[in-house]
């Protein structure tokens, strides 16, 4: 199928994508549209994994008090350059981060950081209720894993799903916005307070 250029700048009205990209996933989608704005976003995202790998020390602080003050969150948010920090959009993520905290509890940023012993005990836990289940040996430990990735899922800010489209996760949600802003964004550590909460629950 021949590849206007009218088709070129209306996939870069809808992308913001450069004019050449926007040619090459019109050819690779055959013209297209639908499947042209697939490509590209799927092109962002690996460069946007790519970005994400770069150094990022300027950023933001999110403070964010919800309920009243009944839970309270402060998240550190990094990017690349000052200039990006300051930008709305990034203002915009930062606090997003921080009602994802808020409403849904995080104890990790990744799974990486959860210790081996944690998980070990989750393991045992999932292995424990699979045989009360009645569970066949074959498959319990398809089960543990299964149940072991789901704690995953809920215990990481990353694998987390976004509070306001559940077709996305948290990680996602930091990429469109690499893709975006075209730096890479980390987040770096957070902490979440709730009222009456224990010393030992808090840290």
């Amino acid at each position: 199928m021949e590849i206007t250029t009218e088709m070129i700048k209306e996939l870069r009205a809808a992308t913001s994508a450069p004019m050449l990209d926007c040619r090459k996933a019109l050819q690779e989608a055959d013209g297209n549209f639908e499947k042209a704005v697939d490509w590209l976003r799927e092109k962002g995202m690996a460069t946007a994994a790519k970005r994400s790998d770069r150094d990022a020390s300027n950023g933001v602080v999110e403070l964010y008090s919800h309920g009243g003050g009944r839970v309270g969150v402060m998240v550190e948010v990094n990017c690349e350059t000052d200039f990006v920090a300051r930008s709305e959009g990034f203002r915009k993520l930062a606090h997003e981060i921080a009602l994802q905290i808020a409403a849904s509890s995080p104890k990790y940023v990744k799974a990486e950081e959860i210790p081996a012993s944690e998980i070990e005990h989750e393991m045992e836990i999932a292995r424990v209720r699979a045989k009360e289940e009645g569970k066949p040996d074959n498959v319990l430990a398809k089960i543990v894993e299964g149940r072991v990735e789901k704690f995953k899922d809920e215990v990481c800010l990353l694998r987390q799903t976004y509070i306001r489209d559940e077709n996305l996760t948290i990680e996602k949600l930091i990429l469109q916005s690499i893709v975006a802003i075209g730096e890479s964004v980390i987040v770096r550590r957070f902490q979440r307070w709730e009222l009456g909460e224990s010393t030992a629950q808090a840290e």
